[in-house]
């Protein structure tokens, strides 16, 4: 009995230890542009069958009533770590190439080795060949290229991108696409803000911004981290408490057993 509260009241200290390091990777992350918090997820691991009154001894001929058992736990094990894709702030950059996604949607990026990445990152930037890359060099996809001459850009709302030359021409070069999961939240993260497909997620799916449920693009703006410290202090602190009561439930049961032992021997 002794044995299983020990490993009940470990499985309580190591759930809330990788608890403690989720929730200090968002606190780590709150400036981090277009990042989605993460919450852990637990479940409870199985029971036990233990008998209140076990019967040692069989009368023959007699019919005996069956024994009560109770159930006890046998601790707790992490499920899953969740992404929160709850919209950020979104802040002015004044940075023409900086975009925002205000609503449903992700921008879908094309990485040097030709896989598909997404992201809710929109700090992009033009690369030596003109083209519209994000802040680690992958492509914009459908690819963005802006030219050599370009003095301004205007992108508006539906992701139609216009660039104004140095005579002042204005020409339309492309349309900036988002992607959006049936799941979201089965996305996988790579780290640099990107995401990847997976059987989880669903297929993507393209669209048009600010349009049939997609998010509108807004120009000159970032979208900030969705971490609220506020709510991450509280959290760190129950995930604290939650781990010195496990503690205490060690230094019990060795209590209990020294005490156990100790009657042995008397």
């Amino acid at each position: 009995m002794s044995t299983r509260a020990l490993r009940t009241a470990a499985s309580g200290m190591y759930a809330q230890q990788l608890n403690i390091e989720i929730i200090s990777n968002n606190m780590a992350n709150m400036n981090t542009t277009g990042f989605k918090k993460n919450k852990a997820e637990f479940q409870d691991l199985m029971y036990q069958d233990v008998a209140l009154n076990p019967i040692t001894t069989k009368t023959p001929g007699v019919q005996e009533a069956p024994t009560d058992t109770i159930q006890i736990g046998t601790g707790v094990q992490p499920a899953s770590s969740q992404k929160n894709f709850t919209q950020g702030d979104i802040v002015s950059t004044g940075n023409q190439y900086d975009l925002a996604i205000s609503g449903d949607g992700f921008f879908q990026l094309k990485k040097p080795d030709g896989s598909l990445v997404y992201t809710r990152d929109g700090s992009f930037k033009v690369n030596a060949d003109g083209k519209l890359v994000s802040s680690n060099g992958c492509f914009v996809e459908p690819e963005i290229v802006l030219g050599s001459d370009v003095q301004a850009v205007n992108i508006s709302k539906d992701g139609v991108v216009e660039v104004i030359d140095s005579t002042g021409k204005s020409s339309v070069v492309g349309d900036i696409q988002l992607a959006r999961f049936m799941n979201p939240g089965g996305l996988t993260a790579l780290g640099d803000n990107l995401y990847a497909e997976t059987g989880y997620s669903g297929t993507a799916v393209l669209g048009t911004p600010a349009s049939n449920g997609f998010g509108a693009l807004e120009q000159t703006y970032l979208e900030s981290s969705n971490v609220d410290v506020v709510e991450e202090m509280v959290a760190m602190i129950a995930a604290q408490r939650a781990y010195e009561i496990n503690s205490k439930t060690v230094q019990t049961v060795e209590n209990m057993m020294s005490i156990a032992n100790n009657l042995k021997r008397t």
